[in-house]
């Protein structure tokens, strides 16, 4: 039997647009910093090998007014130097808060215990738009001994929930547009053309078209009510969309996953099995008492050949994927078998359809 066929596509139900596309422009943006993490119980940086992260204590402490240290030597292990990202959503307000993920950038062992101290948040253009600070949460762990260590997880990554507040809101004015353009996240032809129909249904004549097979263009000057009711109307939109014919596999653990529009052409398939087994045994061969002789291992071989009988399983033109499976079954093959014979049968040309091994 096969290890997972999931029967996709088989009965293709509506879906909401919002569920299957998405708004150009409307999405989130990268930020990312650099700052301290302190209050660790020894297990931050080694100055010695993170020499940034001595600069980076010694910056700080004289901004909040501590003297000139750069004739002294710091010693400290309960700092780390961490990189801190963010993702900034779209229409995020001044005051909002984000949560940031937190990473080692030295040598320390573990972030746990630790605080994040004031960090800015920079994006691609250089400008600050979020503030991060507090205590950090660590999912991992890590402990050692004198000749034995244990680590769980990733101790060096920590995250800090709603840790960021937003400062600077992106310039952004939907009410401005005239037009929006419906981004689908896979790409497809028939799907972008049912999606400018049921939007030109919904909106009249002419107020949708499809560009490509990935973007549908909206277009609502003049339409009443405002941009946001017109969005929120055109994301509830139920479409039928279309899928492409293709299999997924994963030959690490034998899963099988077929779209429901996958179909062959006629074809014959036979599986038959050739099992060889080879047994050693070692005896040892002692020699008579008070003789001279040696003892000596001779080992004892013993191979056996064992074919099962072939079975030929005719799959008619045009075959559905419930057939498939079906015929695939009825020869009694395991999923790794089945991975052989899909990929025997696409290099046939009579797999119609994709075939991906992940």
């Amino acid at each position: 039997m096969l290890a997972l066929v999931a029967l996709a596509g088989a009965a293709l139900a509506d879906v909401r647009i919002k569920d299957i596309a998405f708004f150009e422009g409307v999405r989130e943006n990268q930020l990312v910093g650099y700052g301290l993490v302190v209050g660790l119980n020894g297990t931050g940086d080694s100055l010695r090998n993170a020499p940034f992260t001595e600069k980076s204590i010694e910056g700080m402490l004289e901004r909040l007014g501590v003297g000139n240290l750069s004739d002294d030597r710091i010693r400290t292990e309960n700092t780390a130097a961490v990189m801190v990202t963010a993702m900034l959503p779209p229409f995020a307000r001044r005051g909002s808060t984000i949560d940031v993920v937190v990473s080692s950038l030295g040598d320390a062992d573990s972030l746990r215990g630790g605080t994040l101290i004031v960090t800015p948040l920079s994006g691609a253009d250089g400008e600050v738009y979020a503030v991060a600070q507090g205590p950090i949460a660590v999912a991992g762990y890590a402990a050692q001994g004198v000749n034995a260590s244990i680590v769980e997880g990733v101790p060096t990554v920590a995250r800090i929930e709603n840790g960021a507040t937003v400062e600077t809101e992106i310039d952004f004015e939907l009410g401005s547009l005239n037009s929006m353009r419906v981004a689908l996240r896979d790409p497809d032809m028939t799907t972008a053309s049912r999606i400018a129909d049921a939007i030109n249904t919904e909106l009249g004549p002419n107020s949708a078209r499809a560009l490509d097979p990935g973007t549908v263009q909206i277009d609502y000057e003049g339409k009443a009510g405002g941009v946001p009711e017109v969005l929120a109307a055109v994301e509830n939109l139920s479409v039928d969309p279309d899928m492409r014919a293709k299999v997924v596999i994963d030959a690490r653990s034998g899963t099988i996953v077929m779209g429901g529009n996958v179909r062959i052409a006629t074809v014959a398939v036979s599986q038959g099995g050739l099992t060889v087994m080879v047994k050693e045994q070692i005896e040892v061969s002692q020699p008579e008492p008070f003789s001279i002789g040696e003892t000596v291992v001779v080992p004892q071989t013993s191979v056996e050949v064992q074919e099962e009988p072939a079975q030929f399983t005719v799959l008619q033109g045009d075959v559905s994927l419930q057939r498939l499976v079906d015929g695939l079954n009825a020869i009694g093959v395991t999923a790794t078998q089945t991975i052989s014979i899909l990929q025997a049968i696409k290099a046939a040309g009579a797999l119609h359809a994709d075939l991906e091994i992940i």
